[in-house]
């Protein structure tokens, strides 16, 4: 089965490249099922709206992860408890709304688990990730539980990510970060079959300081009064994820392909 994960999509621009463009990549693709994270898709590159989670589902999206901006939009919080489509990270502080993971099932009736975690190193205060991942995992087995297991790591740094992934390795289809929205080049699969990816990037507009607009945000490095509140960029988008194909005999990876398409970003 081949799976699409696609990185952060961030404001207006991330949301009419992924509207205008998502389709054609899962057809073109033969993709079966696709996880995004919607963390920075509304309109001003913070979280997300009920509006913004529907069009991404009615783009093509099977899953809309989410990080540490999840609540900037309050309505947002009515949608996720109703919605199992959308989640936000298992790890977060206790009693909040939503769910952190859930198993669906894809058209060809395989279960497909996905887990959304988020980083601890300078990250707000969550509970520790590793022991909120060991938790999840023991509770779904991959090929008992679960189909496929694919993990969202929102974190601000490699060498978490990277841990994380080493120490998941062969009991999960494929773990990916996001949150930098700058795509790693470490596209691999690891020695126990788990497919990686340190940072997807961004659907976003990389004209850019990380998607928000570059003059704005060099007045605010440079502390110019006359500097506002970040706002993103408004060119043609970038498109940035993987694809990964996966054993349906074993519910691990065989192979993964990162894809960059569109905008001002190349690929390698």
């Amino acid at each position: 089965m081949n799976f699409l994960l696609l990185g952060d999509v961030c404001g207006k621009s991330g949301m009419n490249a992924i509207k205008s463009k998502l389709k054609n990549i899962i057809t073109t693709n033969k993709i079966n099922f696709t996880i995004i994270n919607g963390e920075n898709a509304a309109d001003n590159g913070k979280g997300l709206t009920k509006e913004n989670f529907n069009e991404l589902i009615n783009a093509g999206a099977d899953v809309v992860t989410t990080g540490n901006h999840v609540w900037d939009h309050k309505e947002i919080i009515d949608t996720i408890e109703k919605e199992v489509q959308l989640i936000r990270p298992e790890n977060f502080i206790e009693g909040l709304p939503g769910k952190g993971f859930h198993i669906f099932h894809s058209k060809e009736k395989k279960k497909i688990a996905v887990i959304n975690l988020i980083g601890n190193v300078f990250m707000k205060k969550s509970r520790d990730v590793f022991e909120s991942a060991e938790k999840v995992i023991n509770r779904i087995k991959l090929k008992t539980d679960a189909d496929f297991i694919f993990v969202d790591i929102h974190g601000e740094i490699t060498s978490e990510k990277m841990a994380l992934g080493h120490f998941l390795d062969g009991k999960i289809t494929g773990l990916v970060g996001t949150h930098t929205h700058v795509p790693t080049s470490d596209t691999k699969i690891l020695e126990n079959g788990t497919a990686y990816q340190t940072d997807l990037g961004m659907c976003g507009d990389y004209n850019s300081v990380i998607g928000m607009n570059k003059a704005n945000s060099i007045k605010k490095f440079l502390k110019n009064s006359n500097a506002l509140q970040h706002f993103p960029a408004e060119g043609e988008a970038t498109i940035c994820g993987v694809i990964i194909e996966a054993d349906t005999k074993t519910g691990l990876a065989k192979n993964i392909k990162q894809i960059i398409l569109g905008g001002d970003l190349k690929s390698r």
